[in-house]
């Protein structure tokens, strides 16, 4: 992954998914609010594509391994001497990860065909789901402490995205009716792809920040402390810009879905909010009221 479609590939992978389960969770809330349950995976209409979303997940992720363990290798990967090349560690630990989420993709798609064998619930893939991210935070993890400088703060905020992404998938496993924990799931998806894509055309395409450049080795380098730390800035302005990005999007998306497919619940359950929000202040209004009047008597 340490390349610009190392980052693009698996980016891709996570948009797609994260930005379609965002869509799907909320046009099913609005569709049926009260009946709400999560899902791990989202069905494509009910005809040959139903399955969609898991083939892209298992399809997605074997190509890229494909790509990091035999290509990026050149099926160099063992040593002349015998043991594992150390040239290719990077590239083998990267096929490992995305091994992970071929498996939670295959596991989905044979507990759907077949579920007469390998029936799993949607707890139990939420927690393949969060098995997998672990995989890739732990990679990340201690993968990114041999990236040094700017290089290093863009992949420590990826793998703070990725634990968000652990977390949100357990509180699936734990809230099956909560409509938040779907929906925090579908957005950190989408951040993560997002933020993949800022990785790639920061360090290794044209938007590397002015003061900084890459070395022979590929190596991201900036000029002083300071062209160092206002890299760093920018980067923190720029997962504020998707963070903004991604939120204006799931707006979008629930008003989309409340206009074409809102229950009349959901109307109900809006109106009972707002009343007893609006009771509540006028409880508050009362008491602080009544208070002042005694105060005032005692006085």
């Amino acid at each position: 992954m340490g390349s610009f479609k190392g980052h693009v590939l698996p980016g891709t992978l996570f948009l797609l998914v994260g930005a379609w389960h965002v869509w799907a969770a909320v046009a099913r809330f609005a569709a049926d609010p009260l009946g709400f349950r999560l899902r791990v995976w989202n069905p494509v209409g009910d005809g040959a594509l139903r399955h969609l979303e898991l083939y892209v997940i298992a399809g997605g992720a074997f190509l890229d391994m494909c790509i990091e363990v035999l290509y990026s290798t050149h099926l160099h990967f063992l040593a002349p001497g015998g043991g594992v090349n150390p040239a290719h560690l990077n590239d083998l630990e990267h096929g490992g990860m995305l091994l992970m989420f071929f498996l939670f993709g295959a596991l989905a798609l044979i507990s759907q065909k077949t579920s007469r064998y390998l029936p799993l619930t949607e707890g139990a893939l939420c927690l393949v789901g969060a098995t997998a991210f672990t995989a890739e935070f732990l990679l990340f993890y201690f993968h990114s402490t041999t990236h040094q400088g700017l290089e290093g703060y863009y992949h420590y905020l990826l793998v703070v995205l990725i634990g968000l992404c652990i977390v949100s998938s357990i509180l699936g496993a734990l809230l099956l009716e909560s409509f938040p924990a779907d929906l925090a799931s579908g957005l950190l998806i989408t951040l993560q792809g997002l933020w993949f894509y800022q990785t790639a055309f920061t360090l290794y395409g044209s938007m590397l920040p002015e003061g900084c450049h890459r070395d022979v080795d590929g190596h991201v380098e900036c000029h002083g402390h300071a062209a160092g730390e206002r890299g760093e800035q920018l980067a923190n302005f720029q997962l504020f810009a998707y963070v903004f990005l991604v939120f204006v999007y799931a707006l979008g998306c629930y008003a989309v879905a409340a206009a074409r497919y809102g229950h009349p619940d959901l109307r109900t359950m809006h109106a009972t909010a707002m009343e007893r929000r609006e009771n509540g202040a006028d409880r508050g209004g009362f008491v602080g009221s009544s208070a002042l009047s005694r105060e005032q008597g005692v006085i």
